[in-house]
């Protein structure tokens, strides 16, 4: 018999024995209407072992994206695969199995040496595309079709498996950008230590603006500035934004000297806010003669621009 390996270096193991497989049998009967019925594939129903969800798929003409004609191609299929971690791995032993109804026995197919095989992402079938072939089969002195019924079985034995973390960069091809603008009126009255514009929303995410009159513990004598993610208590685990910020102290007197402020932030769950602690002093915030406080009203601009978003893999 002509027996071969799919992606094999080492070869297959051929064996008989009486004791049926463990984990699967998959009895077909009318085989012969399978071609007949123009069936290039089948695919077992599910079965479980190791944990994991696996079942057979059969080419009874053989796999022709393989290039067989000649032979029956069966493989071993993980199935569900939706429901793993990505980056998963399983490493697998396994042996597939055809009965042999005459002597009762089951031939036995296997990697050479038992040898672990690992399924993946990338690689979720794995077997045998010449499996047996189509004259063996066919021979009844041979047993393995009697009555126009075969039976095929399978043992998967799971050494092991692993998942990684991973994750996904998403660079905007169009930025979402937006121009908050915040007239603070009576500004000299301001009494809490910060204050909070109203919410505003760019890229799908919602932002507020915190403002310090009086500076926060790292601007003494100046105005804090500071962009905030409003709901980034409920961000997915592993999410950041990606955003340049653009923030503004509109000189009312004179555009040329507005004073803006720029940076690059990733915000998150751990930090959901960004800015500067330092905009502006106060001393050049009070003097009249400077423009960025005119009759008691300062104006800030916010230009935000959500520009990526990392997200975890899962």
């Amino acid at each position: 018999m002509n027996f071969i390996s799919e992606d094999s270096i080492e070869g297959v193991t051929i064996s008989q024995r009486h004791a049926p497989p463990s984990h699967y049998i998959f009895k077909i009967q009318s085989f012969s209407s399978l071609a007949k019925n123009h069936i290039e594939r089948y695919d077992s129903g599910d079965f479980e072992s190791g944990g994991y969800k696996w079942k057979l798929s059969l080419f009874p003409c053989g796999n022709k994206k393989k290039s067989v004609t000649d032979h029956i191609s069966l493989y071993l299929v993980i199935a569900d695969t939706s429901s793993l971690s990505f980056g998963w791995e399983v490493n697998v032993s396994f042996k597939l199995f055809l009965l042999d109804q005459i002597r009762d026995h089951y031939l036995t197919i296997e990697e050479s040496g038992g040898r672990y095989r690992r399924f993946h992402g990338m690689k979720t079938e794995l077997g045998f595309s010449h499996l047996i072939p189509h004259t063996t089969l066919f021979n009844p002195s041979n047993g393995y079709l009697v009555d126009d019924t075969c039976v095929f079985g399978a043992e998967v034995f799971v050494s092991k498996s692993k998942g990684i973390g991973g994750e996904c960069l998403s660079m905007l091809k169009e930025a979402a950008k937006f121009t908050f603008t915040w007239n603070i009126e009576k500004f000299s009255q301001l009494k809490e230590a910060y204050n909070a514009s109203e919410p505003f929303i760019v890229g799908d995410y919602k932002w507020h603006v915190l403002l310090y009159p009086k500076g926060d513990a790292k601007g003494k004598n100046h105005v804090s500035f500071y962009l905030v993610l409003t709901d980034s208590s409920t961000l997915a685990p592993g999410l950041k934004v990606y955003v340049k910020n653009c923030v503004r102290i509109k000189n009312q007197s004179s555009t040329s000297t507005t004073i803006e402020k720029e940076a690059n932030n990733w915000f998150t769950k751990s930090a959901p806010n960004w800015g500067w602690p330092k905009i502006i002093s106060l001393d050049t915030l009070n003097d009249q003669t400077k423009g960025f406080l005119i009759k008691d009203t300062c104006i800030v601009e916010a230009e935000v621009t959500v520009l990526g978003l990392v997200s975890t893999l899962s």
